[in-house]
């Protein structure tokens, strides 16, 4: 399906502003909403809102992504990341619209020893990740034209782990990190030009969206160091060393996503984590190397 009028929601998070900044200046017309122009959570609200924009495709980048706080939040979390899509599917698929949305590496439990394909069972341990997997089923209850796309470790203009890593970077000398969580950094304008690409081909289904790569996160902060010329020192540590609230949420010890459905389509592969954290830094202007 053709992109004409593509409805954001969310689109003041990270991927909503790569997502506008790649489509400004395109024949696409994109209408941006955030939760002051249009709550999710209110079915009647969503459906006037989409009978009077009349988008082709709509792509839900809003959620509860505080992951510690959908812990004690989950009433919450259980309406903005379950509840809302279920609204926008339903109003999509009443308009004959079709929908993206974005998902998560939670849904799976984190014990596998080798990356997670689309077909692989979930198994969520979180409120965060148990609602982000409700609004999954959801979308595919209620609409017929839908994307799932699952996205990990995100980083983009806005509040991240490289913005915080070189934060602490200027305030101290010595970092502690958790070196025994595997995942793969992804940048938002990887993500954003990968949901840009699988829109039109009408391929419909899961797709798992990542840089290419695995990493954890000590290594995804000394890589962060060594881009941006800063000399610091880099401590690992084991989750179970390192000083959490007691009600944060358990995370996936290992939970690399592989893009096999993407993969397979043979026409556009993601970056690998480095290539596109050197792209981010030079954009930002953080890079020195």
């Amino acid at each position: 399906m053709e992109m004409k009028r593509v409805l954001i929601t969310g689109a003041h998070g990270q991927l909503g502003r790569s997502l506008l900044s790649i489509l400004k200046g395109t024949d696409t017309e994109v209408v941006p909403t955030d939760a002051d122009t249009l709550d999710i959570c209110d079915y009647g609200q969503v459906e006037k809102f989409i009978t009077a924009h009349k988008p082709d495709t709509i792509i839900n980048c809003a959620a509860h992504t505080a992951v510690d706080k959908c812990e004690t939040d989950a009433e919450n979390a259980e309406r903005i990341n379950a509840e809302g899509p279920a609204n926008l599917a339903i109003a999509a698929e009443k308009a004959g619209a079709q929908i993206v949305q974005v998902s998560t590496d939670y849904v799976f439990d984190g014990n596998a020893k080798k990356p997670y394909t689309e077909e692989d069972r979930t198994n969520p341990q979180s409120v965060y990740g148990r609602t982000k997997l409700a609004g999954e089923e959801a979308v595919i209850k209620n609409c017929s034209r839908y994307f799932i796309v699952r996205t990990a470790w995100l980083y983009g203009e806005g509040n991240n782990f490289v913005k915080t890593m070189l934060r602490l970077a200027d305030e101290r000398d010595t970092i502690t990190v958790v070196n025994d969580q595997y995942g793969t950094p992804t940048s938002s304008l990887e993500l954003a030009r990968m949901i840009l690409y699988i829109i039109p081909s009408g391929q419909y289904g899961i797709y798992h969206g990542t840089c290419e790569g695995e990493t954890n996160w000590y290594e995804f902060a000394c890589e962060i160091m060594r881009q941006a010329g800063k000399d610091v020192k880099v401590v690992p540590v084991t989750t179970s060393e390192y000083k959490t609230n007691e009600k944060a949420a358990i995370r996936p010890a290992y939970s690399v996503l592989e893009n096999k459905k993407l993969n397979s389509m043979g026409k556009y592969r993601m970056k690998g984590w480095e290539e596109a954290l050197a792209e981010y830094m030079d954009i930002m202007g953080y890079s020195r190397v």
